[in-house]
């Protein structure tokens, strides 16, 4: 369940992730978990564009808090190959210390939720596109939309071995830390080896909680209350579209990296139910935003994802594992699902 990432946009830096699984995928737990990424990537996103609209708009604020409850749940059987995976709204409870007048705050947070790169991934229901390589063949996807012009070559180790730290860039070395250890228990909804079941009926609840820090990066604390996960701190560049230095990823870094990372899980997972001989695997994924401006509020593109696998696996069974994949990581069920965030402002006077 230990996964690699390597996320860059274009021109910008780059950023290599490490990611694991709790006890409920017998995961060792030593890294945040897929849905913690797309949670501090999402709640970021948010808090951002409240950022940049309270600078352009010149409005006194201070103690902005974000508080975000993302549900998603599971249900089917994967041997019938019915199993599928749903993401629910989000919740946010945004608390803001400002000079302003009811409706101006209220103005200013819809706005940014509307501005928002992350949200326009949520609010528009997009079809993900994939393309497959199994054993060096490429292949016709199944039941999934086909990414239409996939990226070629490999994706070799030396790629992640090649990826080392830039001494220069005076980056904080804590930048996703490990703060809380979930108890290992048995036998109970959400414990250890649950969501390795073959049937499944389970819901699934992240929060994240996001706050400034004096240096003028974003803290986000991610907690997995069901099943039963840890809790993990991540901090964000959230000032640079804006045009702050980049000594920390930012939310559309954490978002896709969270995307790659679940669908990587459900990949492994499925194989695991199945029993395949599944040797290594990995993806590569493309996400494109269109920024809110002038023209128009923020866009999302389709997810795309190129799968590579390998093991002793014919190729209807590669088909059938990028579908599954695809039908079961809630992430892509987010993407595929129109989902308008459910927004509560919180007012304390200044």
């Amino acid at each position: 369940m230990q996964k690699e990432a390597l996320v860059a946009t274009a021109g910008a830096t780059a950023w290599r992730m490490a990611c694991d699984e709790g006890p409920y995928l017998n995961g060792t737990d030593l890294a945040p978990f897929p849905l913690a990424f797309f949670t501090a990537g999402l709640v970021n996103s948010y808090l951002a564009e409240i950022l940049a609209l309270v600078r352009a708009r010149g409005i006194a604020a201070a103690g902005l808090e974000i508080t975000q409850d993302s549900f998603y749940a599971m249900e089917g059987s994967a041997v019938r190959g019915d199993m599928i995976g749903s993401a629910e709204p989000v919740a946010l409870q945004v608390r803001i210390d400002a000079d302003a007048p009811q409706r101006a705050i209220e103005d200013l947070v819809m706005s940014a939720v509307v501005r928002s790169p992350a949200d326009a991934l949520l609010r528009s229901a997009l079809a993900s596109e994939f393309s497959l390589v199994n054993s060096g063949e490429p292949l016709a996807v199944g039941r999934v939309q086909p990414w239409a012009d996939p990226p070629t070559g490999g994706l070799a180790a030396a790629t992640f071995d090649a990826a080392e730290p830039d001494q220069s860039s005076g980056f904080p070395r804590d930048i996703i830390t490990k703060l809380d250890s979930a108890q290992v228990v048995f036998g109970v909804e959400g414990g250890a080896g649950s969501s390795l079941r073959s049937e499944q009926k389970r819901s699934l609840h992240v929060r994240g909680i996001v706050t400034m820090r004096e240096d003028g990066l974003s803290e986000t604390h991610v907690q997995l209350f069901k099943p039963i996960g840890s809790n993990f701190r991540f901090l964000c560049a959230v000032d640079e579209a804006l045009g702050g230095k980049t000594v920390a990823p930012t939310p559309l870094d954490y978002l896709s990296a969270g995307i790659a990372f679940c669908y990587l899980t459900q990949i492994g997972r499925y194989a695991s139910i199945m029993k395949y001989s599944l040797g290594p695997y990995a993806v590569t994924q493309d996400t494109a935003f269109r920024l809110a401006s002038d023209r128009g509020p923020s866009s999302a593109e389709p997810v795309r994802t190129r799968v590579v696998l390998a093991g002793a696996i014919d190729d209807d069974t590669a088909r059938r594992i990028v579908e599954m994949g695809e039908r079961t990581c809630f992430l892509h069920a987010a993407s595929r699902t129109a989902l308008k965030s459910n927004v509560r402002i919180t007012r304390e006077p200044q």
